[in-house]
């Protein structure tokens, strides 16, 4: 199991705030286990870390689990059939779009089924505590699970921690006729136990300090010292919606008719009057009356593990970022109870077993090597029963660049990851003068401080902080609409055959040219009030491409656009995508920033940086397709490419 703890892809003025927040299998199919017969194997149901040298042997009978039995449906291999051919603009089944009811009756489980499947695991001694359309809920002791999935249940060490596993895959009886997909929670690495069904107040202001650019250059440190042989503007204040909707094209179109899924943990208690607020404050369209909508857990679990306060800013970050880009666009924020698998999974089953909207943004992950098989069949089935109803979902790429300096191994993020999803990345965005687009970079920052004469940058360029998420999956194989465009040293980078490579488009995220957000938050003196804050991260740029979207399904008549890949993939080429590149002047790229010490005021001192653009751990944003920008943002010209005459 991953970690089981979803984080936030947003990143601050302040650096890359605490993480809070993301394998493709097409369903994971049965296949009979040649050890256990009579028995068809759960494959993934075995961690990678439960290894021989580190079992610390028999987990105690006694002690109580709780796990999930997803159903594999009717038909799981048709369900990724046609989520397929519906999504493929080459395909004759293009577009037919199945409702929600159409989809459970074509691909979900039957009711002998689930039937079937609660009988099996009530004999084991397990006692079912909920069943929905998509699993059946179970507690227990460790006996019991052994006895319903064929296995033996261990202590295992996994770095300085000992934690629970099955001993060998899992499986179910194969008079179930391939029922089941897939079971979760027989491993607990780690268990999240806190529980408060009470959330926290906001955290604590944090504000920019100045000087700063209204648009990029526009004000250049001339009193500091030069990088890169020149002098450097300060960082943007904060972009707003009317910078963003010129630099990616919007045109005319505001959104109108279409609705737009936010999926993020808890709920910010004060996101309507902010969004109304911030809104006024900078020349967005006022929201109308039932625009906003907010689909709540009856209660709230983690909220101390997760740091529940957290999840508030990046709540109002995508609500405002896709009000700012697409106006008229009907919103939809779906809270999960925590930030764990098991809850976030409902949240997007939620989205589409009732069909709330056409386009889900996503700005939550973890490192693949977190996920695993099991979760990853769970996640992609709900992706899949997504893509049959014209439900796409867009997943932020993440933050750490190639994750080796945070988790000491080149990987990429997850659900992000998924050939069923479209994986945003992240970019340097300069708009210049008049709201004119002037050129991207792969957003990578390194980060230099002020020497203590002011007279130069001490051990200039820095080190890296900070990047957009990418490079190539271990476990996802490479999808039929990547082949041809994605260069083939990066397919082949973990394997032969070719795996997924992340992102596949990609929008603003640099914090140093970031967007501005105004949030209820607790003050110095300990009062709630507004204030505003420049942001980044690719939670910024999930929501700003999830809302380009929004533009482009408008142009197309308001048809929904579903999962958007192949389409995204079918424009590479064709003059519709700025092609990013870390170079755009044809030299590096920096700018000055000035911040509070303490993250809020004066008081606790300045401290001056510059920040240098495009440098992404070991990723690269080149001509054409690459790791960091994918095929590249939304030029004018994308949104109108989706118009029907």
């Amino acid at each position: 199991m991953r970690s089981n703890r979803a984080k936030l892809r947003t990143v601050s003025m302040a650096a890359t705030l605490p993480m809070i927040a993301g394998a493709l299998a097409l369903g994971i199919p049965a296949a009979h286990a040649a050890d256990n017969p009579g028995r068809d194997a759960l494959a993934g149901t075995k961690p990678a870390w439960a290894t021989a040298k580190a079992d610390k042997g028999d987990a105690s009978n006694g002690a109580q689990l709780s796990a999930r039995v997803y159903f594999a449906g009717k038909d799981a291999a048709g369900l990724a059939a046609y989520a397929k051919a519906v999504s493929d603009p080459s395909s004759a089944a293009y577009g037919k779009y199945l409702s929600a009811k159409q989809a459970a009756a074509r691909y979900g489980a039957t009711k002998a089924q689930v039937a079937a499947v609660k009988s099996w695991l009530r004999s084991s001694g397990l006692k079912v505590t909920g069943t929905t359309q998509h699993y059946v809920s179970v507690t227990g002791d460790v006996a019991a699970a052994e006895k319903a999935f064929g296995t033996q249940l261990h202590n295992y060490t996994k770095g300085s921690k000992t934690y629970r596993a099955p001993a060998k895959t899992a499986s179910a009886p194969d008079s179930l006729k391939g029922a089941v997909l897939t079971v979760t929670g027989l491993d607990n690495a780690p268990h999240k136990s806190t529980h408060n069904d009470q959330l926290p107040p906001p955290e604590t202001v944090f504000r920019n300090s100045g000087p700063f650019s209204s648009y990029y250059g526009s004000n250049i440190a001339s009193t500091l010292p030069d990088a890169y042989g020149s002098k450097i503007p300060y960082a943007i204040q904060g972009y707003t919606g009317k910078q963003l909707r010129a630099a990616y094209g919007a045109g005319k179109y505001t959104g109108k008719g279409v609705r737009v899924a936010i999926t993020d943990a808890y709920a910010s208690p004060s996101i309507a009057f902010d969004a109304q607020t911030y809104a006024g404050k900078h020349g967005d369209a006022k929201w109308s009356t039932g625009q906003l909508h907010q689909v709540l857990p009856k209660k709230y679990t983690n909220t101390k593990d997760c740091s529940a306060a957290g999840w508030y800013g990046e709540e109002t970050l995508d609500v405002e970022a896709v009000h700012a880009v697409a106006p008229a666009a009907d919103v939809t924020y779906v809270g999960s109870a925590s930030c764990m698998d098991n809850d976030l999974l409902d949240s997007l089953s939620k989205v589409v077993d009732n069909h709330l909207a056409d386009i889900v943004s996503n700005s939550w992950g973890d490192i693949e090597a977190n996920q695993t098989p099991d979760l990853a069949a769970a996640y992609d089935q709900v992706f899949q029963f997504g893509a049959v109803e014209g439900i796409g979902f867009y997943f932020s790429s993440g933050d750490d660049g190639d994750q080796v300096a945070k988790s000491g191994t080149k990987q990429v993020d997850t659900p992000a990851n998924s050939s069923w999803v479209t994986a945003v990345g992240g970019t340097s965005l300069a708009v210049g003068q008049d709201d004119k687009y002037q050129w991207e970079t792969g957003w990578g920052t390194e980060k230099a401080v002020l020497s203590a004469d002011g007279k130069s940058w001490t051990n200039f360029p820095g080190a890296f902080t900070s990047g957009a998420g990418g490079g190539t999956s271990k476990t996802v194989a490479q999808p039929y609409y990547q082949k041809g465009i994605v260069p083939n040293a990066l397919a082949t980078a973990n394997n032969a055959a070719g795996n997924r490579v992340v992102p596949d488009i990609s929008a603003i995220a640099d914090p140093n040219t970031g967007f501005k957000v105004g949030q209820t938050q607790t003050l110095p003196d300990g009062t709630l009030g507004y204030d505003e804050y420049r942001i980044g991260g690719t939670s910024l740029a999930a929501p700003v491409i999830a809302a380009v979207q929004a533009l482009a399904q408008e142009a197309r008549g308001g048809k929904a656009i579903g999962f958007a890949n192949p389409e995204i993939y079918a424009r590479y080429g064709k003059g519709v995508y700025h092609d990013v590149v870390d170079k755009p002047t044809g030299k590096d790229l920096a700018v000055a920033r000035v911040d509070f010490v303490n993250g809020y005021d004066a008081t606790g001192g300045l401290a001056t940086s510059v920040r240098s653009l495009g440098k992404d751990s070991s990723l690269s944003a080149v001509k054409g397709y690459d790791d960091v920008t994918g095929v590249g943002s939304p030029a004018n010209g994308y949104v109108e490419s989706y118009h029907k005459p």
